[in-house]
């Protein structure tokens, strides 16, 4: 090997084949789904298929958020303005950062923390959990994963982790999100519950994914949202329009039964 080479341990490339982790693409295509090859992709293994349906529904879950959200209303501004699909695409991805779609890595991060501190310091779970909400509380900073500007309930993450339970993924970082939310009930008195952010980052969790990826997720769950967004622009309005995103009305279908 010369001193220039270097090596790759995710895909190789043949004349007439391409492995990815070891397995040929043309047999993995019509037996295992998108979310599977992203896990193989990232963690090298094939998952079974409870962890590729819960990374179905979590990418699901983040799929769109309407106009509400920054990444979506910077990729519309851009799109109004005539630019091709790719750089609004990617003025949408841009505005996802650690104040849009960053808090699930934190989220991570502080149950990594939790779960490490019940394994090691032999505190209960809900110990941990009061400690943790009490810390947070007296700093005056926001529990990240709790609450939503928009939604008293979010109904995603009681979703998500409801599959979670019935896909046998539940383990003990869901339990710790659980016991953040009770603490944080009890010592505020106040119903506020596990946001999408909070679930995405307990289910990343028990698949052990680093949390650094985080926001990775978010940006694919994302992706086809912003992409409806910026053709209906393309398609529906003439460029350089004046855009008032709280003057938005939904025309769309009416609510109907799945």
């Amino acid at each position: 090997m010369s001193a220039k080479s270097w090596k790759t341990a995710i895909t190789k490339i043949e004349p007439n084949k391409i492995v990815i982790r070891g397995y040929r693409l043309d047999q993995l295509m019509g037996k295992f789904t998108y979310p599977q090859l992203i896990y193989l992709l990232i963690k090298g293994e094939l998952p079974t298929k409870n962890v590729g349906r819960i990374l179905d529904a979590l990418l699901v879950s983040s799929v769109d958020h309407g106009l509400t959200a920054p990444s979506t209303q910077a990729a519309v501004t851009v799109a109004s303005t005539g630019a091709p699909l790719n750089a609004a695409l990617a003025a949408g991805i841009l505005a996802i950062n650690q104040h849009h779609g960053g808090a699930i890595e934190k989220v991570m991060e502080r149950l990594e923390e939790a779960v490490l501190r019940v394994n090691h310091h032999k505190e209960s779970v809900e110990e941990v959990a009061r400690s943790i909400v009490q810390e947070t509380l007296r700093e005056d900073k926001p529990l990240e994963g709790f609450g939503h500007r928009y939604h008293t309930r979010d109904p995603r993450a009681q979703r998500l982790l409801e599959l979670a339970q019935k896909y046998g993924i539940s383990g003990r970082y869901i339990e710790m999100i659980h016991a953040l939310q009770q603490a944080l009930q009890q010592q505020t008195r106040q119903e506020i519950f596990v946001n999408i952010d909070g679930a995405i980052a307990a289910v990343l969790c028990e698949l052990n994914i680093p949390a650094k990826l985080a926001n990775a997720f978010f940006i694919m769950a994302r992706i086809p949202g912003l992409l409806a967004h910026i053709y209906e622009e393309q398609t529906r309005y003439q460029p350089m329009r004046p855009i008032d995103f709280s003057a938005v009305e939904y025309d769309g279908p009416e609510e109907r039964e799945i």
